[in-house]
């Protein structure tokens, strides 16, 4: 089989392909993550990146290359969450524009956009590192760059380009140290090899499967609902949409959900996903379940089935209803608040830190973190909802550093200032030394040279088996991590976190904040922080309901 160029129809059913492919790897590819931490996952981030882009791409009819170019680009920049999720908008982006203005595609073409995403996603990163999918892209574009010269058989071309890539994928750990410890390749390398993978599928001609169509329409669920069974047709509406989550949603709420689904109807299929929940569920009344979702923030992809085919017109006018008030409600003109000079916006989870922030003076809060990282479109609406001159940005994540900036190069009226605060601590100490008299330059070297100063660290648990910096971590095992690394593994939260600080004290240390998790009473947190106390009699220690999740304990040294 030899293809020599490739038409707009065919490029859009491989870009599809290479969506699908990503988004059933997803969990494998989370899993290479070097860290056991349970945090917002490589696979997970490039997965709703890319869906982003697929929801504009499949929005297009009968599209031209330009079209998809721009469906693509724009989609995968919006959606983009965590540094792979960046970087791989970004890759995207710099492919688009180079093959925007043909009409088909050839080697030739399909090189230089290659050369053009790398040299994009390269740029997009202040410090880009070896090891990386930055590496994997490189190696892609200049395998490309020596095929171009001897083929135009874009199968011949595709399949090279996939077997160097792997090639270098292989390699990463040898540049990364890290990923040879842990005895895994890099995760975002894998998930771009696993689209490029896709796409040269779909060029054989390779059907994409129903299941994965379907995943590509359900954005990120990971479930096939069209797979499940109507064997039993007790409850005659297939009911599904999802809900943007803007209030907390965590395990207890999705269990409370679940109960109350049960008591109208079966069939029933929850899955969260960062702040996307999908939901599926076979019912008599459509409308009592979308009133519940409504609870829990707004609703999209709403879908109404009646499987046995008899229409009732008053339940299907109740969803209608509630769907309306949803947007109605989303759509109502908020009032303006007046225009300030300083403004700010902050990624907090739990609903203590969101209070410690909103008593600082922080104008807006994403609700995100290691758990679930934004996207680039929920801070540009964060930035719209913020009337002010200059807004500064706290990321308090080293993984949505990079989104905060690819925000902001996205903003044109109004000046943004990321401040890269790598957790909450760092974002909180930022905030306090922000003074209003000063300029925004002034303003940035002081709350992050403040900032840098406090020493951090975190308390979870391990997801996974793994090795790290010499230290043998076993599943369920408690880690205190630092700023860098893994500084004390325990099989208890209170001997972890005490050693934690134990790491982080020294002679200049002046003051110990503990900031407890949803999963940590105050009681036991006020225990912790006597034993500090004993262990520290000349430091101040004090202790804030942070309310987070997954991590039992937030602290800082400074």
């Amino acid at each position: 089989m030899i293809v020599k160029t490739i038409d707009a129809k065919t490029f859009k059913k491989m870009f599809l392909a290479g969506a699908a492919c990503i988004e059933a790897k997803k969990e494998y590819i989370n899993e290479l993550n070097v860290f056991p931490v349970p945090d917002g996952d490589t696979g997970t981030n490039m997965t709703l990146t890319i869906m982003s882009a697929v929801k504009e791409v499949n929005s297009l009819s009968d599209p031209s290359i330009e079209e998809l170019a721009k469906a693509i680009s724009g989609g995968s920049l919006r959606g983009a969450r965590g540094n792979s999720g960046v970087i791989l908008s970004q890759l995207f982006r710099g492919f688009t524009k180079e093959i925007r203005d043909y009409k088909e595609l050839n080697a030739t073409v399909i090189t230089n956009g290659l050369m053009k995403a790398v040299e994009t996603a390269y740029r997009a990163v202040m410090k880009p590192k070896e090891g990386t999918i930055l590496t994997v892209a490189k190696g892609a574009a200049e395998k490309a760059a020596q095929l171009v010269l001897e083929t135009d058989d874009l199968v011949y071309f595709s399949r090279e380009v996939i077997e160097h890539m792997e090639k270098v994928l292989e390699m990463t750990p040898e540049l990364l140290p890290v990923l040879k410890e842990a005895g895994v390749v890099d995760s975002g390398g894998q998930g771009l090899l696993e689209i490029v993978k896709g796409a040269y599928d779909a060029l054989l001609g390779k059907e994409i499967s129903p299941i994965s169509i379907a995943k590509e329409e359900s954005t990120s669920s990971g479930i096939n609902m069209e797979r499940l069974a109507l064997e039993d047709i007790k409850f005659g509406y297939c009911t599904e949409f999802i809900i943007m989550v803007e209030k907390e949603y965590n395990e207890k709420t999705e269990i409370d959900f679940k109960k109350y689904l049960e008591t109208i109807g079966d069939s029933i299929v929850v899955v969260s996903d960062d702040d996307i929940v999908k939901v599926h569920v076979h019912t008599n009344d459509p409308g009592l379940a979308i009133q519940r979702a409504l609870t829990y923030g707004s609703l999209t992809n709403m879908k109404i089935d009646n499987m046995r085919e008899e229409h009732n017109e008053r339940v299907i006018k109740d969803a209608q209803k509630a769907a309306a008030e949803a947007k109605t409600s989303k759509d109502k003109p908020k009032e303006q608040k007046p225009r300030k000079k300083a403004g700010f916006i902050a990624v907090s989870m739990g609903e203590g830190l969101g209070e410690i922030f909103t008593g600082l003076g922080v104008d807006y809060l994403i609700e995100g973190g290691q758990t679930m990282n934004p996207s680039t479109e929920d801070m540009l609406n964060a930035i719209n909802e913020v009337n002010a001159d200059t807004i500064f940005i706290l990321p308090n994540n080293s993984n949505i550093i990079l989104t905060a900036e690819q925000a902001k190069q996205l903003t044109e009226d109004k000046n943004i200032v990321v401040i890269p605060s790598k957790n909450v601590p760092q974002g909180i100490t930022a905030v306090i030394n922000f003074v209003y008299d000063k300029s925004p330059e002034e303003n940035a070297e002081r709350m992050t040279g403040d900032m840098n100063k406090v020493k951090s660290g975190q308390v979870t648990y391990a997801v996974r088996d793994t090795s790290i910096d010499g230290r043998e971590i076993k599943q369920g095992n408690i880690m205190g991590i630092g700023d860098k690394t893994i500084m004390s593994v325990g099989e208890d939260v209170r001997s972890t976190t005490i050693s934690l600080v134990q790491s982080l004290v020294d002679d200049e240390s002046e003051l110990i904040s503990l900031y407890y998790g949803e999963e940590i009473n105050e009681e036991e947190a006020n225990a912790v922080a006597d034993e500090l106390m004993d262990l520290y009699p000349d430091l101040d220690v004090e202790v804030h309901y942070g309310g987070q999740p997954i991590y039992y304990y937030l602290l800082s040294v400074e």
